[in-house]
């Protein structure tokens, strides 16, 4: 048996993490002392401890690393699957990481030019265009902030599947239309849509008429940026807003081998004011 102090040098973790990790479940001390309240650990605990010391180097989270050692015992098959998904998390992160150095690059170079940080709206072109009616297979609901993500997936899924099932013929990238100006308790008014050819149960007209149009090639992070110009743009040539906003994906994402290989068209619909 280890005494805490023993262990805890041996394992370079502290007593009071020790503590911790028996308070929450995570590494129970193998015999406290009823006495003293000394705590002791078993030899076997050293490896349990190297272990735990191993997840929390791929930033799993205590109680990720609480239900992997429950299941230890199940076999390697769970703890593979988890260490897969943890290392596409972190891929995912450098990528993130990677085009933020790229930013900053950029921005210290555009202001040892004597440039604005915000010197890149310049680039954003801005377009007049008259967009044709439209026929849409749609999905439309309120949708949580949070929960973006995986709506896209499964609303397209859905849409996809059905044109595949009823032998439909999609006339134009894939869409969303965005029919509230902000989140509500309730999420955000969202229509998912895929334009096709056939009028069948499910479908609706869709009209935008005359539009501001933006081609944005890179991450969808830049997508706010092409709504600020879009909006100076309506508000300094005189245009009102007429329809609800939308994005059209040319690039299907799971086909984009980075981020600056996607292609999305950003649609503004309005007006001239009287």
């Amino acid at each position: 048996m280890l005494s805490i102090g023993e262990f805890s040098r041996i394992c370079k973790v502290s007593p009071k993490t020790l503590r911790y990790y028996a308070e929450i479940g995570l590494l129970l001390p193998e015999k406290i002392n009823p006495e003293n309240g000394y705590r002791y650990y078993a030899i076997e605990q050293l490896e349990t401890m190297l272990f735990i010391n191993r997840l929390k180097e791929y930033r799993f989270s205590l109680e990720e690393m609480k239900e992997i050692l429950k299941e230890e015992g199940a076999g390697e098959e769970k703890l593979c699957l988890a260490l897969i998904q943890k290392k596409k998390e972190m891929e995912r992160q450098v990528q993130e990481f990677e085009r933020t150095l790229k930013r900053l690059d950029y921005d210290i170079s555009n202001l040892r030019q004597g440039n604005s940080i915000l010197s890149y709206l310049e680039n954003i072109e801005i377009q007049l265009t008259e967009v044709p009616k439209m026929n849409l297979l749609y999905i439309r609901k309120n949708i949580l902030e949070q929960d973006f993500p995986q709506e896209y997936g499964k609303c397209f899924g859905k849409l996809f599947q059905r044109i595949a099932e009823e032998k439909l013929t999609a006339a134009a990238p894939p869409m969303v239309l965005f029919h509230s100006a902000e989140f509500s308790p309730c999420g955000l008014d969202t229509e998912f849509a895929v334009p096709v050819k056939e009028y069948v149960t499910g479908t609706r007209d869709f009209a935008p008429g005359l539009c501001l149009k933006t081609v944005l090639q890179g991450a969808y992070s830049d997508l706010p940026s092409v709504y600020t110009k879009q909006i100076e743009w309506a508000e300094r040539e005189g245009y009102a807003c007429t329809n609800a906003l939308f994005e059209c994906y040319v690039t299907d994402p799971s086909e984009a081998a980075e981020e600056s290989g996607l292609i999305t068209e950003v649609y503004y619909p309005v007006k001239k004011k009287a």
